[in-house]
């Protein structure tokens, strides 16, 4: 008899406590990016799998952004980190002006810098962020540019002179009666990713330690949510919204953090995944524009606690109308880009990176990739009047693929898209026992080694499970061993030589000899080597 009414008791009770739960709480939706390296068009390798065409490019993501926000009447547009740089030509070509008008224009608030928004220099940052025109370049893109509406936030790139963060290290956004700290950090071997002197007066502090001293300070400003911009990253194994198990320097990083941090979205490994540490969110959306991750926080209004977070993945898929306004900010680089275009010569077939990756190598591949070889290549040949024997390259400077078009015709975008980043190439002297040096300071660190591409004629053998310092074996130059005694002239890019990934024996170089830029190189030997062919493999052998 007294059953119905109880259960309806419950059921009642249940329904009020909901009713109450949800008017003390708002419900706050955040949407990040990282990586997106100006991808204002669809990424034909975004999500390095096939089919990856399909996704991303500025005006899709623009529509999907807009989407998702419209289901949530509290929402904000980050990012985390490397927005710009080591763009595609129709972006960089600009100084990555094009990204920021289509970011401004889809509402981007904040980015986190990340390592390569300092690849031309704390300068060319600063003018990114205040507008005005290039002091070389000038306007390229548009009559004036303002700068960029969206905050860069840096809580760990400090001043030496005075102690000061170059950008604000956090920015609190209210929504409703909730508000929520964005804190932006990068990763602390950023000193090594770029040129030194590009930097020089600047330091990179330790991201956890950075970002829990501003805890007590933003408590005294009765902020409890907190939401960490890391552009750090890790491997988790799985699928965009998977994680079964996380790696790499990105844990500990989170690890260490204040448990008042409520969600970590990070970036710069170019993974995705949707991971928990220590209980809180911690994400990444790949790169290129070709996913953005969905993370919803139910905020207690009478605390500002977070009180429950959940994060998924979305691809930016075609299926929707692209944004017509940002599609045209698109439109007008592609063919502002296409007048500064050209033809180079012709690619016989396709010419990947494939093997050069950190994931690669971690996989047991020796390091070396047929775009590799040939990039050292072109090097070599554009210096051989400087008397060069060899040519030592990053893998991280290769961006793109060279992808054969149905006429085989190889264009200069395709090469930028390659090699971005317009370095000058070096040749300098160094003895057989320097070089041997230089090569086994690919292995120095802890993490997976970035194995150099190297020109044709040099070949060694590596040993993964051997001590460091003697993993490099049967080093030779055309055929013979390479000579502790004898000297060896070596060419380099100078962000190699300027400390970016501590190849620091490079400093001993001596009899220095500066070169052309690295894609001017490229599209030299483009044109006297039609048609472009991959080079034969074999320069790099590995024994485990």
């Amino acid at each position: 008899m007294h059953r119905l009414p109880a259960l309806l008791f419950v059921l009642l009770c249940t329904s009020l406590s909901a009713i109450s739960y949800a008017a003390d709480s708002v419900r706050v939706r955040v949407l990040a990016i990282n990586d997106f390296h100006g991808q204002l068009e669809p990424a034909a390798e975004a999500a390095g799998s096939p089919g990856a065409a399909s996704l991303g490019g500025a005006a899709w993501l623009a529509a999907h952004v807009r989407r998702l926000a419209a289901a949530s009447p509290h929402h904000v547009f980050v990012s985390a980190g490397d927005l710009i740089n080591a763009s595609p030509f129709i972006s960089a070509l600009f100084q990555d002006e094009p990204t920021i008008e289509a970011m401004d224009t889809m509402g981007l608030a904040l980015n986190g810098v990340g390592n390569h928004e300092f690849d031309e220099g704390v300068d060319e940052l600063l003018r990114m962020q205040r507008g005005g025109c290039h002091p070389a370049f000038g306007c390229r893109f548009r009559p004036r540019f303002d700068g960029a509406r969206l905050r860069f936030l840096a809580a760990n790139v400090v001043r030496r002179s005075d102690g000061e963060t170059l950008f604000p290290a956090y920015e609190i956004l209210q929504f409703g009666p909730v508000r929520i700290a964005f804190i932006g950090v990068t990763l602390q071997a950023t000193a090594g990713l770029v040129n030194a002197q590009r930097i020089a007066g600047w330091r990179f502090d330790s991201p956890w330690r950075s970002i829990n001293a501003l805890v007590p300070r933003l408590r005294t400003q009765a902020v409890e949510a907190i939401v960490v911009l890391l552009h750090e990253g890790g491997y988790a194994g799985g699928g965009a919204n998977d994680c079964p198990s996380l790696s790499g320097p990105v844990r500990a990083v989170v690890e260490k953090m204040d448990p008042a941090v409520d969600a970590v979205l990070t970036g710069h490994t170019h993974q995705s995944y949707v991971c928990r540490v220590q209980g809180r969110p911690v994400t990444s959306a790949g790169s290129a524009g070709w996913l953005v991750t969905r993370l919803d926080l139910e905020i207690d209004v009478r605390t500002g606690h977070v009180l429950a977070a959940h994060a998924h993945n979305e691809a930016v898929t075609h299926d929707i109308e692209p944004d017509p306004v940002v599609a045209a900010i698109v439109q007008d680089a592609v063919r502002v880009a296409d007048r500064h275009d050209r033809v180079v010569g012709t690619l016989a077939g396709d010419i990947g990176r494939r093997g050069a990756f950190p994931a690669d190598v971690a996989r047991g591949g020796t390091g070396e990739s047929a775009l590799g070889n040939l990039v050292a290549d072109a090097q070599l040949w554009a210096t051989r009047e400087a008397g060069a024997q060899i040519a030592l390259t990053n893998p991280g400077g290769l961006r793109a693929d060279l992808l054969r078009s149905p006429d085989g015709r190889l264009l200069f975008s395709d090469l930028f898209a390659a090699q971005p980043f317009s370095n000058h190439l070096v040749t300098l002297t160094l003895s057989g026992a320097q070089l041997r040096e230089l090569l086994e300071q690919q292995f120095a660190r802890a993490r997976t080694p970035r194995v150099l591409q190297v020109s044709r004629g040099l070949s060694y053998t590596w040993r993964s499970s051997a001590a460091r310092g003697q993993r490099v074996h049967d080093l030779r130059l055309s055929g013979r061993a390479i000579s502790p005694g004898s000297t060896y002239r070596v060419t380099v890019n100078d962000y190699l030589l300027g400390g970016g990934e501590r190849f620091g024996v490079l400093d001993a170089g001596g009899a220095r000899t500066v070169g052309p830029l690295d894609v001017e190189a490229l599209e030299a030997y483009a044109r006297a080597h039609a048609p472009l062919r991959a080079p034969a493999p074999g320069r790099i052998r590995r024994i485990d």
